[in-house]
């Protein structure tokens, strides 16, 4: 069981700067990360950032690699349909598994327990051996069925972040928003990180 690593998914929700802001953080906090990139992810990130992510996950891990200067090995990419991963299995676990951000559709597949592609494959395994299991959605505003999906799974002990930013520290841009949910998601994590003050600390 491989406890030291983290299981990181992109998504096709807007909000694709948290998503490589938080990669960009776990690599410098020299975490192992399993990475994880479903199709329409790949179209949001081409619409709101400057990144050309390759296809192939050994291309995609390359250039990420290169872009934030991994370790060799620190940073592997899976396809959407590899199953051979060791995260598709609970005898090889991640201690964590963060969806960010993560669409409605994905959040209702986990909660029906549906395992139509490695990212929801993965997420099913974190739930059936009690992981940590993080899902940064990003939609407004929620249906009943959305808030029903979340309930579920917050049932099961899933966190659910919004990426919903606070505005009491003064943020000057976008990436100050950005940090702010990153931040949030590695105090849960418990990496240490630099990216804000916590509450009440000058």
């Amino acid at each position: 069981m491989n406890q030291s690593s983290i299981t990181l998914a992109f998504t096709g929700a807007s909000g694709a700067a948290y998503g490589l802001r938080l990669l960009e953080q776990l690599i410098l906090a020299k975490q192992q990360v399993y990475l994880l990139v479903s199709a329409p992810a790949q179209i949001v990130i081409g619409m709101e950032t400057d990144f050309k992510l390759p296809s192939r996950p050994t291309a995609m891990a390359a250039f990420l690699s290169e872009r934030y200067q991994a370790a060799p090995g620190q940073l592997q990419v899976f396809g959407r349909e590899e199953w051979t991963a060791p995260i598709a299995s609970g005898s090889s676990v991640s201690k964590s598994m963060v969806i960010c951000p993560c669409t409605s559709g994905t959040l209702a597949a986990i909660a029906s327990g549906l395992s139509r592609n490695l990212i929801e494959r993965a997420a099913d395994v974190t739930l059936k051996e009690q992981r940590q299991l993080i899902l940064v959605h990003r939609e407004t505003p929620l249906s009943v069925i959305h808030l029903e999906n979340m309930l579920r799974l917050a049932k099961l002990g899933v966190l659910i972040l919004p990426a919903n930013p606070g505005f009491y520290q003064n943020p000057r841009n976008i990436s100050d928003l950005v940090d702010f949910i990153v931040a949030r998601i590695l105090d849960h994590l418990d990496i240490k990180h630099d990216l804000q003050t916590p509450w009440g600390k000058e």
